[in-house]
């Protein structure tokens, strides 16, 4: 028996930033094929916009561990979420149905970093870390979903990295049962919309192994970033979906 589709996600998408240039990064990164299985690719650089942007260009990305901020990743496996492949259970389907939260599109970002930093379980997003993707949200490289209730009170949200037809999911919170399932159900109908091919989540658990993530080798995904990173850039503006 087929599944029925998502019920649409209102979006208000007004506030979406568009990305500007930046200057080649001036460090080089080995290859992420070499890298050992739990994927540390190399230590040091910098947190420049240039810089991660390159390592997400080549399946890399910036994760922080104690007093130690510049540390690169390229886990194997890799987690992604395919397009069209989002598990949305029976009561968020309900939620959606019934319109009990609204999604926005980069209204919020600096907020949304902000509580992910702030989830009582601990965190790698340091304080370097978080100026850092606050210069690529202001650069339009760095975007952020929110879920509100109907209220106007902020329920969930999640951010990322948008290179070509890759999305980097980052990092995600929630204040409200079903907020942060609700912002990622949002992302995906809007990133499908756009024509993404990649949405990476790096690394699973079992929350992302509910909403349908599964693991590709890494071989597999550096040819599929390879090949979403030389797409148009898709994060554009779009009022609803």
């Amino acid at each position: 028996m087929a599944e029925k589709p998502i019920p649409a996600c209102e979006i208000d998408g007004r506030a979406v930033r568009v990305p500007v240039r930046v200057e080649p990064s001036r460090y080089e990164f080995p290859d992420a094929r070499t890298a050992p299985a739990h994927g540390l690719v190399a230590a040091g650089g910098d947190f420049e916009p240039s810089t991660i942007l390159e390592g997400y260009c080549q399946g890399i990305f910036p994760w922080p561990h104690g007093d130690e901020d510049e540390l690169w990743f390229s886990p194997d496996p890799r987690t992604v979420i395919p397009i069209g492949g989002l598990h949305v259970s029976r009561r968020l389907a309900r939620r959606i149905r019934r319109r009990e939260f609204v999604a926005t599109i980069d209204r919020e970002f600096e907020r949304v970093l902000a509580a992910c930093a702030e989830r009582s379980e601990g965190t790698w997003i340091t304080p370097g870390y978080r100026r850092a993707y606050l210069r690529l949200h202001e650069a339009g490289w760095a975007h952020s979903f929110e879920a509100w209730t109907t209220d106007g009170r902020l329920a969930g949200g999640l951010y990322g990295i948008a290179i070509g037809s890759l999305f980097g999911a980052e990092s995600m919170f929630h204040r409200v049962t079903d907020g942060s399932k609700f912002t990622m159900a949002a992302m995906m109908e809007y990133l499908e919309a756009q024509g993404f091919t990649v949405v990476d989540v790096q690394m699973m658990t079992p929350h992302l192994a509910s909403m349908g993530a599964v693991e590709v080798s890494r071989r597999e995904y550096l040819r599929k970033v390879a090949a979403a990173i030389a797409d148009e850039h898709r994060f554009v503006a779009a009022k609803s979906l």
